[in-house]
């Protein structure tokens, strides 16, 4: 059963160039080590909400956007080996970040639908 892994994380608008760089290195291992699909979104229509939003979840600065990522895999198993393996490639090197990882939600969904 496909495995799907969400990412949301804020992403300085100032570092959109760099963003997208790492993302395309990182995409590229994800798919090396197992990944069917990789997609990434650049936030583009955040309303503020009441209560949630994506905004409040990243506890979004100013000159920030919200970044959606969403990684598919074969099956939660392969979506473990995958990253265990992704985290030992060179991608990985501990360079600087162009966000703030600490504000970053992610979490990990069997697929119910596909339409």
């Amino acid at each position: 059963m496909t495995y799907i892994e969400g990412v949301i994380l804020p992403v300085p608008i100032a570092n959109k160039d760099e963003y997208i760089e790492l993302a395309k290195k990182m995409a590229e291992a994800f798919k090396k080590y197992g990944a069917t699909k990789v997609v990434e979104g650049w936030g583009s229509d955040l309303p503020d909400g009441e209560v949630t939003s994506f905004p409040m979840a990243v506890a979004l600065k100013e000159g920030e956007t919200v970044v959606m990522a969403m990684n598919y895999w074969p099956s939660n198993d392969a979506r473990d080996k995958g990253m265990e393996a992704a985290m030992g490639d060179p991608i990985f090197n501990g360079d600087a970040m162009p966000f703030d990882g600490k504000r970053m939600i992610f979490g990990g969904f069997d697929m119910i639908l596909e339409a």
